[in-house]
């Protein structure tokens, strides 16, 4: 069985509103990466995750080769703007982060693992 992953973004309806349920949760789009993924984008995220530490690279433009990374990652299933709009704050770097290491590790914490498992 192929390694996959998934990011979940939350749907929003103009001026940026979350779509909730009756409950008042907001509701997720599930996106789910490809069965197969190119070895290149290991060789590109294990470059990234490198330059991640790099004195010269903003905060900005490094969080910019990430976005990019992601939406390469999934195909382009949604875009950098779907990213920037519809990721928690809070949780976002590190949603990225987690999304690169997969590529660069084939890696996921156990929870994830079992989410995964529910949606495929």
């Amino acid at each position: 069985m192929a390694k996959r992953n998934f990011i979940k973004l939350v749907q929003v309806v103009k001026k940026g509103n979350a779509v909730t349920d009756t409950e008042g949760n907001a509701k997720y789009d599930t996106f789910i990466t490809p069965t197969q993924i190119p070895f290149r984008k290991i060789y590109d995220a294990a470059d990234l995750m490198d330059g991640a530490s790099d004195e010269n690279t903003s905060a900005q433009e490094n969080i910019d080769q990430m976005l990019d990374m992601v939406v390469d990652i999934y195909n382009n299933q949604f875009t950098k703007d779907d990213l920037l709009d519809r990721l928690h704050a809070p949780d976002a770097v590190e949603e990225l982060q987690q999304q690169i290491q997969f590529i660069a590790q084939g890696q996921m914490d156990e929870e994830r693992k079992k989410e995964l498992a529910r949606i495929i």
